[in-house]
């Protein structure tokens, strides 16, 4: 688990243009130097600048800097300045979001720029290739095929070549210059080195052919023109493919409704709803807003959201999420979040939260990314040096520099971890199942154990009640004491006190309310007594008691043998005639005996037998973990096949649970779903949260799964392992290809232009790996 702290101010910026990580380590060193300044990050794959300001400049003048910083080094801001007209911005807090405080249309504006840009960059990229090709085939034909070499055919390939390696990748050659100006390097670097470097040599032999000098040189401009060509496809098709990465924020931003329809048949903007507003969803529409139903009933697709792809039925008094599509009826809902709070918004921040940040894993990369372009630079010269000195071949050493230069890759160093982060992350949020940050990813690699809290996480939550037991009551005194039980629990938000609250529908007065965490509760409530006085009713477990007869021991033992959950009841007379007033007074507290018992059962969730299997493949110990009695744990856990059970632990010891299963080292996950979890799922080394409980429960946890199918926390768990493991292959390569490439390189093993469909492969290796992870369907798609 990650310690929350409280973050400093920053800012975000869309930046446009960047190709590789060199890229976005001199934009960070560039913001990093900037007064105002506490820290940068960019991210690559995001693309988005980040800083934490110090708090000594305004944050417009700051704002300001940044982007005079990042467009002197080349590169484009893409997001809206702050005080623009219909600025909806992507930026970090507040001041730049929609009036609406509607943080998925930001980022879906964001993307919409991405795309416009990664559009244009495309178009560009498949303009100076084509004209590559065209100019390139005839080059190097010509270069190598002897039979069709003629007289001045060395100034015809000039010629053709000098297009290609000027014009074509002029993208380079600028990107070179800018970021020369501010002392940085970056891939670019090496491709305008090496291809300037090949017409340069190429165009001194021609000079010196045509002198009568250089006798047995060789031109290279083929080498120049090819090494551009191949360079070009590979980003062409790298920025193609990269560019689906974002896809996932642009679907659940596609899945919003634009407008609401209210009651009366008035049709308003989304964003003009508001808490308790109630709007109409006709059969086939979105519905506009999170709400419950208030009247209706329709089959709701909710699959982009919860992952789920059979429609819920939802009727009155049903939670709704907007962007969900009520797919066979009408519904009338009254709005219950808005804008920001939507669970639509939230996915979306905890989405753009993920991608953001960066992995443990990912820190090496990044130091060795910060020095590599200079330490090839320093190599290729060193090639060359020793070439010289070796063999004195000038023309083996010049290729053996070139090529030094060509193949080594950067860009799938820089892009090997951000972008798997991103789809991963993308992907999890279509299933429902969304990730904090980088490091749960890392986190799920170790987990031993999962502890799984019953009542609402593998059970329903939906507690009612089966059956009562009073031996010593009649019919009527039961029901009357039953009432009394109602009124009271009316107080709780406990699941059982609910399934109590609806066995009845009586309720009678009562006062001091007080209630003792994990055992019970009492009130004072009118005429509850044996004899119409005012007395104090208390509900709860026999540690609440005195005395409990052994016909109620024995009834509870048996139906808690059943899986179902005792809770007693019983009355005593107030102290001092209570705070009701006239009742019988009493100066000592009398022994409380229980009266009655009350029997209820929580139906075990379908999904749950199948998700406990799922944990099972995934390796982990799975433990159940209950506040519940032994008896009623131990039945629900054997139905489930669960070996090992946890029961009768109150709230706040739960989180003291977790800690003993981590001694000796073990890794342990929790999935919860309530306030009283929280402390847990803190604790726990990753923590699961459903995302149908609370909400104290949900910025506690690691993960968090939309929907409350339990399975969905195995998909999570499933998706992070994969994509961890997306990640590890992709830096192996990255380094791998490296490590091996470039010596074979330097000793002159690949000419240049082998080197260039090398480095082009190397990141469409990288890009491609990453986005395989787009077809991780999760064990719920095997039902």
């Amino acid at each position: 688990m990650t310690t929350e702290t409280t973050p400093a101010e920053t800012i975000d910026l869309s930046v446009g243009g960047m190709t590789c990580a060199g890229c976005a380590a001199t934009i960070q060193k560039g913001l990093a130097i900037l007064p105002g300044v506490d820290g940068a990050a960019v991210n690559i794959a995001t693309r988005r600048a980040t800083v934490q300001a110090d708090g000594t400049l305004d944050r417009e003048d700051l704002e300001l800097a940044m982007r005079a910083a990042i467009e002197g080094l080349g590169y484009q801001v893409l997001t809206k300045p702050a005080g623009a007209a219909g600025a909806d911005g992507a930026g970090g807090d507040a001041s730049h979001r929609p009036a609406a405080g509607d943080e998925l249309e930001a980022l879906a504006d964001e993307h919409a720029a991405h795309v416009a840009s990664d559009a244009a960059r495309i178009a560009d990229y498949r303009r100076r290739f084509l004209v590559a090709v065209a100019l390139t085939a005839p080059v190097l034909l010509i270069s190598m095929v002897m039979p069709l070499q003629f007289a001045g055919w060395e100034q015809v390939v000039a010629i053709l070549a000098t297009p290609v390696i000027f014009w074509s990748a002029y993208p380079f050659h600028r990107s070179t210059v800018m970021s020369a100006r501010h002392r940085a390097t970056t891939m670019d670097t090496l491709v305008s080195l090496g291809t300037v470097a090949a017409w340069t040599w190429s165009t001194v032999v021609l000079l010196g052919h045509a002198a009568g000098a250089m006798e047995g040189a060789h031109v290279y401009y083929e080498t120049g023109a090819v090494i551009v060509t191949l360079i070009l496809l590979g980003k062409w098709l790298e920025v193609r493919s990269s560019a689906r990465a974002g896809d996932a924020i642009r679907a659940l931003s596609s899945r919003q409704s634009a407008t609401a329809r209210l009651e009366d048949g008035t049709v308003i903007e989304r964003s003009a709803l508001e808490v308790g507003m109630r709007f109409v969803t006709r059969p086939g529409e979105t519905i506009a807003t999170d709400g419950v139903v208030v009247d209706g009933e329709a089959a709701v697709d909710a699959s982009l959201v919860t992952g789920e792809s059979v429609p819920v039925t939802a009727g009155p008094g049903a939670e709704v999420i907007g962007g969900t599509i009520a797919a066979d009826g009408a519904l009338t809902v009254e709005a219950t979040r808005v804008g920001a709070e939507t669970m639509l918004a939230q996915i979306a921040r905890m989405v753009d939260q993920a991608q953001g940040g960066k992995a443990r894993i990912q820190r090496l990369a990044d130091r060795v990314a910060a020095i590599f372009v200079p330490a090839v630079i320093g190599l290729s010269g060193l090639t060359l040096a020793g070439w010289l000195l070796a063999t004195g071949d000038v023309e083996r050493a010049f290729t053996a520099a070139v090529a030094v230069l060509i193949i080594s890759c950067p860009c799938a160093l820089g892009l090997a971890t951000p972008l798997a982060i991103m789809v991963g992350t993308g992907r999890g949020a279509q299933l429902g199942t969304l990730v904090r940050g980088p490091e749960a990813l890392e986190d799920t690699r170790d987990v031993q154990v999962i502890v799984l809290d019953k009542t609402g996480t593998v059970t329903e939550g939906r507690m009612e009640v089966t059956a009562t037991f009073a031996p010593a009551l009649d019919d009527e005194a039961t029901a009357a004491l039953l009432v009394g039980a109602a009124s009271v629990e009316a107080r709780s938000e406990h699941p059982v006190a609910k399934a109590i609250v609806g066995s009845t529908t009586e309720r009678a007065p009562l006062k001091g309310f007080r209630s003792t965490p994990g055992h019970g509760v009492t009130a004072t409530v009118s005429r509850a007594g044996a004899d119409g006085s005012h007395a104090d009713v208390t509900v709860g477990s026999a540690r609440m008691f005195d005395r409990v007869d052994d016909a109620l021991v024995a009834w509870a033992r048996e139906r808690e043998q059943a899986g179902e959950t005792v809770v007693l009841v019983g009355r005593s007379r107030p102290l001092g005639g209570g705070l009701l007033g006239g009742g019988t007074a009493t100066s000592t507290r009398e022994p409380l005996a229980a009266e009655m018992a009350i029997a209820v059962r929580d139906r075990i969730k379908e999904s749950t037998p199948d998700a406990i299997a799922a944990f099972r493949d995934l390796g982990l110990e799975v433990v159940l973990l209950t506040g519940d009695n032994a008896r009623a744990a131990r039945a629900v856990a054997d139905e489930l096949g669960i070996d090992r059970v946890i029961a009768e632990v109150l709230p706040g010891d739960k989180a003291d649970v977790v800690s003993g299963l981590q001694e000796g080292g073990r890794r342990v996950a929790m999935v919860g779903d309530g306030v009283n979890d929280a402390p847990a799922l803190a604790q726990a080394d990753l923590g699961i949260a459903i995302g149908t409980g609370a909400d104290v429960a949900r910025e506690a946890s690691d993960l968090t799964i939309v929907s409350g199918d339990l399975r969905a926390a195995a998909d999570a768990i499933a998706l992070s392992r994969r994509t961890l493991g997306t990640i590890r292959g992709n830096l192996f390569w990255a380094f791998a290809y490296n490590v091996a490439a470039i010596p074979l390189a330097a000793l002159g093993v690949l000419n240049p232009m082998i080197a260039s469909a090398a480095m082009g492969g190397s990141s469409l290796f990288v890009v491609g790996n990453s986005l395989r992870l787009r077809g991780f369907a999760g064990y719920r798609a095997r039902r």
